[in-house]
């Protein structure tokens, strides 16, 4: 597929997972406790036996911990923060910390951390949340009826403006390192088994941190090892960029690009298809979907023809009806449903993609039926997407950090960023490095060979079967925590 039509399709693919998803949302706060138990969640006949049960994932204590983070002249103090979700022991043998990828939130690791913590009490996980998750009015998700709940799926909430936000032009690379940095230099006063990763564009920033030279000091010194979900440094950077581009914008393979000259007035991604109303309509209709399922879903809302709650939810992130399909879920099937192929999509170069006209019987809406043999359970994950904790997805997501990250791709040593963006010890890195890629996501197997041959680490890598970009956190199976775990074990001291 030519460079730029793929690149527009990846953005479109990408944007479109939390509007067509359902979303999970972090409250303010130092540190809030997780007391809201997980509503029992299917699963076939053979995983039972072997996957830790629903019941045994929500007995995982879990509390949300903001710090101080980096402190950014002219940013507001209580936006100069750090902030982890943290699953587990609160003394631990080992802590995997987690990055969520492109306007992800730590909300996607709620299954994943949960499972890991359950299959080995000794490790914590803890999940990133970027500072701009604070700027979310997750209280009011929080607290909402559900006729409030209804009302924000059709209209949204309040949206900051970007005149409001002018602090957000520095939220980059950098600022999101060092805030990091609060959380691995934390997790290191409690044990020297301190491992890094993250899924996606985390998996990127992954190793952009490890190779990070924070004024004389090394990212990867305090690393046992780095974990890269479907995701890796300059998986998302397919191209180099020069200064000009840095300050004027330019084309990625996430689409284009504001520089540096439009971050004051495009200073978080906000779009037809993402956004933070679009943001706000979709958590609603998350907690809509995990508490109602089957009631019908709000009129005018994210769709056009009478549907579930749950259908609302999962029909465009179903690897079905999505554009790029590896960027989706597999959940399942809708139920009531004309299809037709979609045309634009497959001329994007999507892979068995169809269009959903509308219900079969107009008397019925839409509906949506679970696959137990698909990797990911959708009830689950609607249920997981908005907790008091964390949300899935990062409603003002800075248009900086994609910047940075396009301009950084895998090292900044010899290129125009070098003195900004100091990434200059990938050749050098010696952390041990585990791949695992999904099957039909966005990243292969020989991506990571490739990338370890330009340093000095020791990579293993794994493909999750059948999976797309999201199932590869989300899944109902236990295989990515159980490699995770055995990775893991033979570097813990």
């Amino acid at each position: 597929m030519p460079a730029a039509r793929r690149s527009l399709a990846l953005l479109t693919a990408v944007l479109l997972l939390p509007l067509t998803a359902v979303a999970q949302t972090p409250p303010s706060g130092a540190a809030v406790a997780d007391t809201l138990p997980m509503s029992p969640a299917k699963s076939s006949p053979a995983q039972a036996s072997a996957v830790p049960g629903d019941a045994a994932l929500a007995r995982v204590p879990a509390v949300r911990v903001q710090r101080a983070g980096a402190v950014v002249p002219g940013t507001p103090a209580e936006y100069n923060a750090s902030i982890t979700v943290r699953y587990g022991a609160a003394h631990p043998g080992a802590v995997l910390l987690l990055m969520p990828g492109f306007l992800g939130g730590a909300g996607s690791f709620d299954r994943l951390a949960r499972t890991i913590v359950t299959l080995d009490p000794q490790v914590a996980v803890w999940a990133v949340d970027r500072r701009s998750n604070l700027l979310e009015p997750q209280e009011l998700l929080a607290h909402a009826t559900p006729s409030d709940l209804i009302r924000i799926v059709q209209e949204g909430l309040p949206v900051r403006s970007p005149a409001s936000v002018p602090f957000m032009r520095d939220w980059g690379l950098d600022v999101t390192l060092r805030d990091w940095r609060v959380a691995v230099q934390e997790a290191r006063t409690l044990t020297p088994n301190v491992f890094l990763g993250g899924h996606s564009l985390g998996g990127s920033l992954t190793g952009l941190y490890a190779a990070y030279d924070f004024g004389g000091y090394v990212g990867s010194t305090d690393l046992r090892g780095l974990v890269m979900l479907d995701g890796l440094p300059g998986v998302l950077a397919d191209r180099p960029m020069n200064a000009d581009q840095y300050r004027q914008g330019g084309l990625n393979a996430l689409g284009p690009l504001p520089g540096l000259l439009q971050l004051d007035t495009q200073p978080y991604v906000d779009s037809l298809i993402f956004g933070p109303k679009l943001a706000a309509q979709a958590d609603a209709q998350a907690r809509l979907a995990a508490l109602h399922p089957d009631d019908p879903a709000p009129t005018g809302g994210l769709t056009r023809f009478p549907a579930t709650n749950l259908a609302a939810g999962l029909l465009q992130l179903e690897d079905r009806y999505a554009l790029l399909p590896f960027l989706t879920l597999h959940t399942g099937a809708p139920t009531n449903a004309i299809e037709a192929p979609s045309f634009a999509a497959l001329a994007l170069g999507g892979r068995n993609s169809h269009w959903l006209v509308g219900p079969q019987d107009a008397a019925r809406p839409v509906g949506w039926q679970d696959d137990p043999a698909a990797p990911t359970d959708g009830l689950d994950f609607v249920r997981r997407y908005w907790t008091p904790l964390a949300d899935y997805s990062e409603w003002y997501f800075p248009n900086r950090l994609t910047l940075d990250v396009a301009a950084a791709r895998s090292g900044t040593r010899g290129t125009p960023f070098e003195s900004d963006m100091r990434v200059w010890y990938t050749a050098q890195l010696s952390a041990p490095i585990l791949g695992i890629a999904a099957q039909n996501g966005v990243t292969r197997e020989d991506m990571y060979r490739e990338y370890a041959a330009g340093t000095h680490a020791t990579l293993t890598t794994r493909t999750l079967p059948d999976a797309t970009h999201l199932d590869i956190v989300a899944a109902r199976s236990d295989q990515v925590a159980r490699w995770i775990l055995d990775w893991m074990r033979p570097l813990r001291r």
